[in-house]
């Protein structure tokens, strides 16, 4: 049986950890192209400074737009050439992390992530959109990013809720890890790299993929409260640098290592309907986390302690959460049917999935959810 595991070629993480960042350019040259938006560079430019100065390297400026489009992708990379760029950074949040993994092409490539909100850093892998917003295509590369840096102190100054986010975007990875072991489920660390080679995944995961998952899911228990509280108060804890490594290298490397499944799939469900779109992606991850936990017949053991580690940090536990107040039947199907197309991940639970039964595990957990917010328990 084939198996395989991708990951960055160097992980670095620690409190002004931005003011290196030059160091890590000098090994590819003098000069990068810098993938941020305006705001982003804004608030760290002291750091920026900081590095130049001390590292001697010249960053240049890409006003990016803040879409990550093929249009963006051929301009950057146009400018790339012309100012004789070295490497590439992205810097900031998900599309400034998407557009530098396009531009690059798994070469020469530095991700700063400025929050905690995702588990997209690490990956080999980029979500491309038309310039006005709308789903375009996927891209995957032929390795994880060279160096992934990241600066503790800036996420702990960024709002609270993108870490909390991330650690819904966490929340999954165990038990999506754990339903392709159980169906030997081909993952992402064995697709080939270029614009849309299509789904055909060539390798299962690796027993460290899945040791990684699981060390996932115990430190959100253990710590995640603690990195909340921290984050309130804009303060780097032991806690906050565990959940910040968690959210970011554990969970990435664990969706691709280890493999998606119905968590995510149903979260796509979900963005067909109006009212998640004020909503981030981990938050309705970790909705979709608890659908799939009811779609497996979990035990309700299992299921009081994620209801009680999403209310402890605030992740949403029912449609309200997420805000649906209200779904019809059809809308609900609608839902179930995008959470079941062919290429989706559900697929990859280790038994049949139906739109029906979707449907139910959705309406479940929901009741499941408000009740427990009611009570405490689901006895």
């Amino acid at each position: 049986m084939r198996k395989a595991f991708i990951s960055p070629a160097k992980y670095v993480q620690g409190e002004n950890e931005i003011e290196n960042l030059g160091y890590f350019v000098k090994t590819f040259g003098d000069s990068a192209l810098l993938i941020a938006h305006k705001d982003d560079v804004l608030r760290i430019k002291d750091k920026l400074e900081k590095t130049t100065n001390k590292f001697g390297i010249t960053f240049v400026e890409s006003n990016f737009v803040g879409e990550c489009s093929r249009e963006e992708v051929k301009r950057l990379q146009d400018l790339a050439k012309e100012k004789n760029c070295d490497c590439t950074i992205g810097l900031g949040g998900g599309k400034a992390i998407d557009t530098a993994k396009c531009v690059a092409e798994g070469e020469a490539l530095i991700i700063v992530p400025t929050i905690a909100a995702t588990d997209a850093p690490t990956s080999h892998s980029a979500v491309l959109y038309t310039p006005d917003g709308a789903f375009d295509d996927y891209a995957y590369f032929k390795q994880s990013p060279s160096v992934v840096l990241v600066d503790t102190t800036v996420i702990a100054n960024a709002p609270t809720r993108f870490l909390v986010a991330g650690m819904g975007d966490a929340l999954s990875t165990y038990f999506e890890a754990r339903a392709n072991v159980a169906s030997f489920t081909r993952v992402n660390a064995g697709l080939p790299c270029g614009y849309r080679e299509g789904f055909c995944k060539e390798a299962t995961g690796t027993q460290t993929a899945f040791a990684l998952a699981t060390l996932c899911y115990q430190n959100l228990l253990r710590e995640g409260m603690k990195a909340k509280i921290a984050c309130d108060g804009n303060q780097v804890t032991p806690a906050l640098e565990s959940i910040v490594e968690t959210n970011i290298l554990l969970s990435g490397i664990g969706f691709e290592s280890g493999g998606l499944a119905a968590a995510h799939a149903i979260h796509d469900g979900l963005t067909i309907l109006e009212g998640t779109h004020k909503y981030f992606h981990g938050e309705k991850v970790a909705f979709g986390t608890l659908a799939q936990l009811v779609l497996e017949n979990a035990k309700v053991e299992e299921l009081e302690e994620v209801l009680s580690f999403c209310v402890s940090v605030g992740l949403p536990v029912c449609l309200s959460d997420i805000g649906v107040s209200e779904i019809s039947e059809d809308e609900l199907r609608q839902v179930a049917e995008k959470s079941c197309i062919k290429e989706e991940s559900i697929h990859a639970m280790p038994f049949p999935v139906t739109v029906e039964s979707v449907m139910a595990a959705i309406k479940t957990a929901d009741a499941i959810g408000r009740k427990f917010k009611e009570t405490g328990t689901i006895n």
